[in-house]
């Protein structure tokens, strides 16, 4: 180190010891007087797919089972979350902080409607304003002793999930959505940007599954089919919750009545919420994750590995592993193979961007960047502490060769 070193070394060109790495680290705390012990968002990749009322029972599920409960929400042009539970009161501070308005059951709550002189004032802001009033929702307001805090995400994956997921731990995410095929596409792109900002995904909600007929008991899918299976199936999840249209449930929160509403379909992600103490990056799920390797160690070059070390795993736990010889390296061969063998995430030093797009494309995912023995590598990732850091094979990055 300099002498003469001021300690700023994003501007220095000194190659020294003492040099500083870039903040990587975006999270943010709680305000200091705040207690939350579990954060869940709540996710969908598209608008209307019924997020907030799925939010908002969950909020009610936990709180009739005795637990304190908040809800952050974080759709700041859209807020709906007031309007189910019938909150019009502002909310106040003081030089401490903000404090969250409490709901006729007594569950805290913030929202942007909550701080606008009007209900109807329209919220004409750009993304980073809107996702910095999210992240004060966390740090500048007072939670205080919450169990569980649901956070009401915007749609899509713009720069309020992004803020979020960066800046509060959050436990694990349910994404919800509907029979609509369209939807089914959009369900990916939640469910791989959850993946590479290392969010464990809790499960899927369906909304609208179906209208029963209060006259024959009848079901009617109003809107197709569900590909629901297909979904869960397609990126190995769990299907926590279907939900139909009941025109009373709707008429409650039109009233701000969700809390006396009578469902009970949350029940069982309620035990689930309950039961994990740590959400594991599989959310408790069975999960088979292929290690490319050169014998017990993570190899750099994913195409030319000696062998894949297998780990199945369930409930973020390893309960079998195996050895399998590479087969070949065959162009576009190795993806079906693993795919065609269930695993549902690969580990490797390094792959070329065409590998890594096909795994994506079957719902895989990849980890790369890794080094060290291959079970340390499998458990640090079911434990959520190994990220990928975009490492390709740089023997095959121009032919983009590796593992195709």
């Amino acid at each position: 180190m300099s002498g003469n070193c001021n300690q700023t070394c994003s501007s220095c060109g000194d190659d020294c010891d003492e040099r500083k790495d870039p903040k990587t680290d975006f999270s943010e705390k709680p305000h200091e007087l705040s207690s939350i012990k579990k954060v869940i968002g709540i996710v969908s990749g598209k608008g209307g797919v019924g997020k907030s009322l799925v939010t908002s029972m969950l909020a009610v599920t936990m709180n009739r089972r005795g637990h304190s409960v908040a809800v952050l929400d974080a759709d700041v042009t859209g807020p709906s979350i007031p309007k189910a539970f019938g909150i019009s009161k502002k909310a106040t501070g003081n030089d401490l902080g903000l404090y969250p308005i409490k709901s006729k059951t007594g569950i805290d709550i913030m929202s942007i409607n909550l701080l606008l002189e009007n209900d109807t004032d329209p919220v004409v802001w750009r993304g980073p304003i809107i996702a910095n009033t999210v992240k004060q929702f966390w740090t500048d307001v007072i939670w205080h002793n919450i169990d569980f805090m649901f956070i009401d995400m915007p749609p899509g994956t713009g720069d309020v999930p992004l803020t979020v997921f960066q800046s509060i731990k959050v436990d694990g995410i349910i994404i919800v959505t509907s029979p609509q095929e369209l939807v089914s596409m959009i369900v990916s792109k939640a469910v791989k940007m959850a993946k590479m900002m290392n969010i464990p995904i809790i499960g899927l909600v369906e909304n609208m599954a179906y209208f029963k007929c209060p006259d024959c008991d009848k079901e009617y899918k109003i809107f197709g089919d569900s590909n629901i299976e297909k979904i869960a199936q397609t990126h190995n999840l769990d299907i926590l919750a279907s939900m139909p249209i009941d025109p009373k449930l709707a008429a409650a929160c039109d009233k701000g009545m969700i809390e006396f509403f009578e469902g009970n379909w949350f029940d069982r992600i309620a035990e689930m919420l309950e039961t994990e103490i740590t959400l594991g990056n599989n959310g408790g799920k069975k999960m088979k994750i292929a290690v490319a390797s050169e014998n017990d160690m993570v190899t750099e070059h994913f195409g030319h590995c000696v062998n894949f070390n297998i780990f199945d795993a369930e409930n973020a736990q390893i309960v079998k592993s195996e050895s399998v010889p590479n087969p070949g390296h065959k162009p576009g061969f190795l993806p079906n193979f693993l795919n065609d063998m269930g695993v549902n995430v690969i580990i490797s030093g390094g792959m070329g961007a065409g590998a890594i797009e096909i795994f994506n494309e079957k719902g895989i995912e990849v980890i790369v960047g890794a080094m060290g023995p291959a079970k340390v590598a499998a458990e640090q990732y079911l434990k959520g502490v190994l990220q990928s850091t975009g490492s390709v094979c740089h023997e095959h990055q121009h032919h983009d060769e590796c593992g195709e």
